[in-house]
């Protein structure tokens, strides 16, 4: 019989496991009163857009908050303001120093508590290991097709990709036996199961007898006969659409959802089976994403269409999630231990050489910050954190721009000579009065898409290897519709994990969304980010615990004596709105979209961030820090 875990709210205090301490060091009431010595990384408990980061921008966006103009500068002029200390307003400080001279006078202003954006670094000691992960941003994806901008900064802050051949170990997992696997709650499939995730087992040359697994799925035997049906369908279910260009209006005009329940009769749980597979890479599910992603992407009952595209077809031009996963000239490996966060802080480190030791890439692994010299009296360029910008305006001669914030209650007013704005793009109205009305229209048709990252600190892996997986899938999830082990690198004298009984990081991603209802992305992703604001860390907790014990309590794993730490990354605005050929038109790409007039330049303000470049990726943050700064040079 299952055996049910035993844990409570005294168990732990934000995110930290009591039993952690006990083996020396702070205790978690010390560290509560030690709060002002705080070092970010190392927060658990609920963090991503913490707790202080956003409630001044909503009194400002949803309350329409006045902020009266201080009569003294907080400090003297600089001759570059960043608004946004993410990748892209650190590149964007990068840029401007390079190009304008070392002696520029810049200051980046934050909401957050700590710098990088997304791209999120999180700590844990267990037992006296250190262990890293990443709490957004993710990896380099596809170094070989960046820009020469966004290559060569890279290389300039010493970060070079063709090193993590050596640092991610790619036959880690199949070493050990490890594969993709597959949970089914007991909350929605009446009993706890793990399995062998066959799901995307469509391709041809499939030696594998996929029947025993689907057997072992608790689902209707109707749903196991289709779903075995559909995994060898090898028909071409556009054989009834004569025109070229019917096939193509069909496959962006029906949810791959919508394919697979009316047009294969593919019944509702097999359906359930697919929806929440894609969420990872586009913020949503299937029900509302076409079947020509679907294609793309090589999904089930998709793999055999045959039709072409023309070469004038205006979607050539956008780069879809499915291109970003599949048929990738290189491996998905460059990935630092904390994921994207060593880009900020090799920048970081670059713009402000006493805040971090250490010159290459493998030594930023290990590198413990200096928070406090970041906004330091003596450094060129500062970055102010917790501190959330209300209004950025020209000066009455045009010669400077105004810009005010609030910090810790109080409005201060700084004056630059250049902004970027390398914020969220849909606040820039609220922030920006100068800004045109067909401008602020174009602002306001993109959204940012809701994403949870979540890093769980275990004592070990025995669990896993026992279990025989990785990573799991959770359809038809409460939470996380996928979790597992962190990625395989080593590197800077930071080891991955080699044996089961070593403590390691678990990854889980939780993507609020409102499916089934025939919403299209956009809304699902505001009512997403709705009920994010709704949930609490608690509410996390518990059902972190719950699939955690469901999913692993085969393999030995206890989560009253397992877990040593969580640390939930909330990203109400996440991902960078990219277009979606089901629920945009489809000459909207990266290069073509409202998102262009949306960040058009308005004198000496510049818009960056990759909301600019509509694309979620590294390089759009990078690319658009490099247009803003030649904007403003050019003033």
């Amino acid at each position: 019989m299952k055996k049910k875990y035993n844990i409570n709210r005294r168990d732990f205090i934000n995110g930290f496991a009591l039993s952690l301490a006990a083996g020396g060091g702070l205790a978690p009431i010390e560290i509560i009163a030690n709060d002002n010595k705080r070092y970010p990384p190392e927060l658990m408990g609920m963090r991503g857009s913490n707790p202080g980061s956003f409630e001044v921008a909503h009194a400002l966006a949803w309350g329409g908050a006045k902020f009266d103009r201080p009569k003294l500068q907080t400090d003297s002029d600089y001759d570059l303001i960043v608004v946004g200390g993410g990748i892209s307003g650190l590149s964007a400080a990068y840029f401007f120093r390079q190009r304008y001279g070392n002696d520029a006078k810049i200051l980046i202003l934050d909401n957050h508590d700590d710098f990088g954006g997304h791209a999120r670094r999180n700590e844990f000691n267990v037992n006296g290991n250190d262990l890293i992960c990443y709490g957004g941003s993710q990896s380099i994806d596809t170094p070989s097709s960046y820009s020469v901008a966004s290559s060569q900064l890279l290389k300039d802050i010493n970060i070079h990709t063709e090193r993590f051949y050596e640092y991610y170990d790619q036959t880690f997992f199949s070493r050990n036996g490890l594969k993709r696997g597959i949970y089914f709650s007991d909350g929605h499939y009446g009993q706890d199961v793990v399995a062998k995730n066959i799901l995307r087992n469509s391709m041809p040359n499939e030696d594998e007898d996929i029947q025993s697994v689907i057997n072992s799925y608790p689902i209707q035997d109707e749903s196991k006969r289709a779903l075995a049906s559909l995994l060898s369908d090898k028909r071409d279910h556009l054989i009834g659409i004569e025109s070229q260009s019917k096939k193509i209006e069909f496959l962006r005009n029906t949810s791959y959802t919508d394919f697979l329940k009316n047009h294969l009769k593919m019944p509702e749980e097999v359906v359930g089976l697919y929806r929440d597979g894609i969420k990872g890479l586009w913020g949503v599910g299937w029900d509302a994403l076409s079947t020509m992603e679907a294609y793309n992407y090589d999904m089930p009952g998709t793999y055999y269409f045959d039709f072409v595209l023309p070469d004038d077809d205006p979607s050539r031009g956008h780069i879809t999630a499915s291109e970003k996963s599949n048929d990738r000239e290189e491996p998905y490996i460059f990935h630092f231990p904390d994921g994207n966060a060593s880009i900020p802080r090799a920048l970081v480190r670059e713009l402000i050489p006493g805040s971090m030791p250490g010159n290459t890439m493998e030594d930023l692994v290990s590198a413990r910050v200096n928070y406090g010299e970041l906004d330091s009296k003596h450094s060129k360029v500062k970055i102010r954190l917790d501190s959330t910008v209300v209004n950025v305006e020209h000066t009455p001669d045009e010669k400077n721009v105004d810009v005010r914030y609030v910090k810790n209650g109080k409005v201060h007013r700084v004056r630059g000579n250049h902004v970027v704005m390398a914020c969220y793009n849909n606040m820039l109205p609220y922030i920006c009065p100068e800004i045109p009305k067909k401008q602020v229209q174009s602002l306001s048709y993109a959204t940012k898409i809701p994403l949870v990252y979540i890093s769980i600190a275990v004592r070990n892996w025995n669990a896993f290897h026992e279990l025989g997986f990785h990573s799991f899938h959770i359809p038809q999830s409460k939470l996380m519709h996928s979790f597992g082990m962190d990625f395989p690198v080593s590197m800077g004298g930071y080891n991955f994990t080699t044996q089961p009984n070593q403590p390691t990081v678990l990854h889980g991603t939780f993507v609020p969304s409102d499916p089934d209802k025939g919403l299209k992305q956009k809304q699902q992703a505001i009512n997403g980010r709705r009920k994010l604001y709704e949930m609490s860390f608690q509410n996390f907790e518990d059902l972190i615990l719950e699939q955690l014990d469901g999913a692993l309590f085969k393999g030995g794993f206890n989560v009253s004596r397992d877990i040593a730490g969580i640390t939930v990354n909330r990203w109400p605005h996440g991902y960078a709105w990219e277009y979606n050929d089901f629920s945009d038109p489809v000459q909207y790409n990266p290069y073509n979209g409202p998102h262009i007039e949306g960040r058009k330049q308005i004198g000496r303000i510049s818009i960056a961030n990759s909301d600019s470049s509509s694309y979620a990726y590294v390089d759009g943050a990078i690319d658009a820090a490099d247009r803003a700064v030649n904007e403003q040079l050019k003033v």
